[in-house]
């Protein structure tokens, strides 16, 4: 759908329609549901004995983990370089709106989720819509959009995951080391190698060993950037209003964007769902594993996702970007992506780009190993929970991620772009029809801890 010279794709207005969607008809539950979210993840809800595989906490990581990656750091800094500072606050309300429809689908996630004979759990969209569909009297139907949706993020999960994250950190590696002169340009393949087995180590240990270690690092990772990021800020204190003027300015009355306004607005959402993947519903596949009896309070828990995904990293990234250089000039810099990010952290902090790389690895290895899980699961809805099944599959996704290393990105963003509307696509079918039924849970649920309290 073209706006002036600037192109807004279906996929995007799908997303933001669906958030928008959900939003209204759950009352604005990523307002009145927030603190409540809190409380679950810190265990005040937990129950002994209770179905599942890892904490409410562990499920969270490791969703968290497949969305907070290289695009926190990149997409913000090209948003914002190609529409100005403006983008950041479409952004900013495209995550807002997120979280609802995070909350519709990791909650039937959980609630149409199944037990293997191994003892493990498996849930995510291809349940809910087989399951789901059964339940309303079209069982064939299910089984299409559930084979569809296993077929898509098995196949999606080698370039979302594998490829795209292990060429992004392949590439911010060889920056650091020297660039074109650097002694590892050329040697892809070798960093693929070596990636390739720290993804394997933990990876063939299954969902409580991703989860181990998501626990662990996505709070260090996330504490290291977002620390650095409000020290930049801090120092840049003076220049803080002036950059929240040009926010919130930009996004109304932007300066030399074709499509004006509209075009700061698709800047923002475009990049903000492609981050927080709200209505793609692959982060369903790892709040399934989730330790409780009550469907509804994991996907209290998902909404944070997008909170922390981009209200916060995203919006720290932005002001230290809007800090460190004049707003009006943003969008006619030379700078872009993490060069961009780069440069307005090393204004304040002249070591920061090593750190930058070693943020953008470990944010590319635990989307690895993240989406390594979901495209297994796609795998084992499709052929079982058979060992060979396992092994099989996560040899193929490390070997994806040594050919990501090796690959034209642009290559690797066309394939994945493909995929993440055709798994949006079949998600977003089962939102809207189990939309009665998450509201009705919901009522239920809010009703129970409501008169309990």
């Amino acid at each position: 759908m073209p706006i002036g010279q600037l192109e807004l794709p279906l996929i995007v207005l799908f997303l933001i329609s669906g958030a928008t969607f959900f939003t209204f008809y759950l009352r604005f539950i990523n307002l009145r549901g927030f603190w409540h979210a809190i409380r679950i993840v810190m265990g005040k809800e937990d129950k002994e004995g209770e179905e599942g595989e890892v904490s409410h906490f562990q499920a969270l990581t490791t969703a968290v983990s497949g969305t907070v990656g290289v695009g926190n750091i990149a997409h913000v800094a090209v948003a914002v370089s190609v529409g100005g500072a403006g983008a950041a606050f479409w952004m900013v309300v495209a995550g807002f709106l997120g979280m609802a429809s995070k909350f519709a689908e990791c909650t039937l996630g959980v609630k149409y989720r199944t037990e293997n004979p191994d003892g493990t759990v498996s849930g995510g969209p291809m349940f809910f819509l087989h399951k789901g569909l059964a339940e309303k009297g079209w069982p064939k139907l299910g089984r299409v959009l559930g084979s569809y949706y296993a077929i898509c993020i098995a196949i999606g999960s080698l370039g979302v995951g594998a490829m795209f994250q292990s060429n992004q950190a392949y590439q911010q590696f060889v920056a650091a080391t020297g660039g074109e002169e650097s002694w590892a340009a050329g040697w892809g393949w070798v960093f693929g190698l070596v990636l390739a087995l720290l993804v394997a180590i933990v990876i063939m240990g299954g969902i409580q060993s991703i989860a181990r270690v998501t626990e662990k690092l996505v709070p260090f990772m996330a504490l290291l950037y977002i620390g650095t990021g409000l020290f930049v800020i801090a120092s840049n204190a003076d220049r803080i209003p002036a950059g929240l003027v040009a926010i919130v300015q930009g996004a109304f009355s932007p300066d030399g964007l074709e499509g004006g306004a509209i075009g700061v607005l698709i800047l923002g959402f475009r990049r903000a769902a492609f981050s927080n993947e709200a209505g793609i519903g692959s982060s369903s596949i790892a709040h399934a594993a989730v330790r409780t009896g009550e469907p509804i309070t994991q996907g209290f828990v998902a909404m944070l996702e997008p909170f922390i995904d981009t209200l916060i990293v995203c919006s720290i990234t932005a002001l230290v970007i809007v800090t460190a250089f004049d707003p009006g000039t943003l969008a006619t810099g030379e700078l872009n992506g993490v060069l961009l990010t780069s440069a307005a952290f090393e204004q304040v902090v002249s070591w920061f780009p090593p750190v930058l790389s070693l943020v953008v690895v470990l944010f590319a290895y635990s989307t690895l190993i993240s989406w390594s899980y979901y495209g297994l699961e796609g795998c084992i809805y499709l052929f079982g929970p058979g060992r060979g099944i396992r092994v099989g599959f996560n040899a193929l996704y490390c070997l994806f991620g040594v050919i990501g290393c090796t690959t034209s990105l642009v290559a690797i963003l066309d394939f994945t772009d493909a995929m993440i509307f055709a798994m949006a696509f079949a998600n977003l079918i089962g939102l809207f029809i189990f939309a009665p039924t998450i509201r009705s849970e919901l009522d239920v649920y809010w009703s129970r801890i409501s008169a309990e309290r």
